[in-house]
């Protein structure tokens, strides 16, 4: 398959001109997948009504067929068609939140998504994306659009459409790169099906900032203790891995290089996964910095991209810094554990 690239100004005014636009909405109406940027991660999209178009979504990545998909809107009127709103934290969440980087499970109307899109579930994850190329990407298009990252499933989710071309180019029919995403880890993912709303992925909102807006929220025990099982299905697979096993070590910058040197001596290429304050304290074979440890949002967006850019080191190990778990924090951490496979160092 050719996959077509188009190169999008973000800045510009998308709603007049942009023939590039239109091409890639005109492949999406064609039941064909696209790569698209939000303020998250790349999404791959495809028509969420058609089962024909999501098998493609699940064929391109190699997506686990019991993982739902999340389904993007430009507006709430879309929203209306597929899904229920039947609950005041709901419409509260969707007026502050939306758009933005917080997807909803809400309950979903029979016979309009494909099954695929729900896998067989009866709620519909739900968000509306704060990027005016997705936006005016599924405006155009004039469909939901079904979209999980544009990745091989595992791998770090795409920040640049760089990623997108090295994991999918030649599987999907096109990739709109409308430049680098701000936020880089994906949206927090939260049901409002029962009384208390119930986080199933920490992400972009925090729960505090929930918690701001419509009171006490809770979190599914599954993201954190993995002998639980996630409520989300997507949840229990291995995420943004590198090629090499990586490590999260809970300690000083002082005892990540003794693990190090521990390692070296064993005749093992290491990477050290850091922030900028701490850069200096490593001898790694390969250093890689994803932000700033008093600016945890920059350590999000830079995680995948760093998290990436160790493959091709011919690595034995990485070991990466761990971040409080509060905020975002709370997301970068969630990310990590999921990459290292839950395997964490005690120091």
């Amino acid at each position: 398959m050719n996959t077509t690239l188009w190169t999008v100004d973000s800045t510009g005014d998308l709603s007049t001109n942009y023939p590039q636009i239109t091409q890639a909405a005109q492949l999406l109406q064609h039941n064909e997948t696209v790569a698209f940027p939000t303020e998250t991660v790349y999404g791959l999209g495809a028509n969420a009504k058609s089962t024909d178009a999501v098998a493609k979504i699940y064929e391109a990545k190699g997506r686990p067929s019991d993982n739902p998909l999340i389904v993007h809107i430009a507006d709430t009127e879309q929203l209306k068609e597929f899904a229920k709103i039947d609950s005041a934290q709901a419409e509260t969440l969707m007026e502050q939140f939306w758009p933005g980087p917080l997807t909803l499970v809400l309950p979903c109307k029979e016979g309009v998504l494909s099954t695929r899109v729900t896998a067989g579930l009866d709620t519909v994850a739900v968000r509306m994306p704060d990027h005016p190329v997705a936006l005016e990407l599924i405006k155009r298009a004039g469909v939901p659009v079904a979209a999980p990252s544009a990745n091989i499933s595992g791998k770090p989710s795409p920040t640049k459409a760089e990623h997108v071309v090295h994991d999918l180019n030649g599987r999907i029919a096109g990739i709109v790169d409308g430049g680098p995403t701000g936020v880089g880890v994906e949206s927090t993912v939260v049901s409002c099906t029962g009384g208390i709303p119930v986080i199933l992925r920490p992400g972009g909102v925090t729960k505090e900032q929930l918690e701001q807006a419509v009171g006490p929220v809770m979190i599914d025990q599954g993201i954190t203790d993995e002998k639980k099982a996630p409520i989300s299905p997507g949840m229990k697979y291995t995420h943004y891995a590198p090629e090499a096993p990586l490590a999260i070590v809970k300690g000083s910058s002082e005892d990540i290089q003794r693990l190090i040197e521990q390692y070296q001596k064993d005749g093992m290429k290491v990477g050290v996964l850091t922030t900028e304050e701490r850069a200096g304290a490593y001898q790694a074979d390969a250093v890689r910095i994803c932000g700033t440890r008093d600016r945890l949002e920059t350590v999000a967006a830079g995680l995948y991209d760093a998290l990436r850019s160790f493959d091709g080191e011919d690595l034995g190990f990485i070991f990466a810094e761990s971040f409080p778990e509060e905020g975002v924090g709370r997301a970068i951490m969630n990310r990590l554990l999921k990459a290292a496979g839950h395997r964490v160092i005690e120091a």
